[in-house]
């Protein structure tokens, strides 16, 4: 029986520094694109920063709490991201035409906060990760009706 549970802490912290990983690459993103969007944009950037950098400090506390090592810069994702919206930025401007693009890459977090309450459905911290799942969930659909 102590194997299993074992197993399940290794799969709950696994999930949870993928879950952090991810949304440290999201937030490498918005940081850059509230410095390149346009002013009527720039609110929704900074709204999808906020919550990303909140989230980050909170999961590198999860992750710390299951015995891992947080990431301090996120994967070569975070490089990617930032360079696409620099890219973006030079040839067609950050406004709400980028929304479709935020959308699809929400759903990777989305996904490995599903993954992360999944993993261990009985930990102490799902509820915790329920509430910030819900929290980008409502920040998405808010942002629904631009772009």
């Amino acid at each position: 029986m102590a194997a299993t549970r074992t197993d399940a802490s290794a799969r709950a912290a696994e999930a949870l520094a993928t879950l952090h990983t991810r949304t440290l690459d999201a937030l490498a993103g918005y940081e850059t694109m509230v410095g390149k969007a346009e002013p009527e944009f720039r609110p929704v950037a900074e709204a999808f920063r906020d919550l990303h950098a909140r989230h980050a400090g909170r999961l590198a506390a999860l992750v710390r709490a299951h015995g891992g090592a947080p990431e301090e810069d996120g994967s070569f994702m975070s490089a990617v991201n930032r360079a696409v919206v620099s890219i973006r930025a030079l040839l067609d401007g950050i406004d709400d035409d980028v929304m479709d693009q935020i959308r699809g890459g929400e759903r990777h977090v989305l996904e490995a906060f599903d993954e992360a309450i999944a993993a261990d459905p009985h930990a102490a911290h799902a509820a915790e990760l329920a509430t910030m799942r819900r929290e980008l969930a409502e920040l998405l659909a808010t942002a629904r009706g631009i772009g």
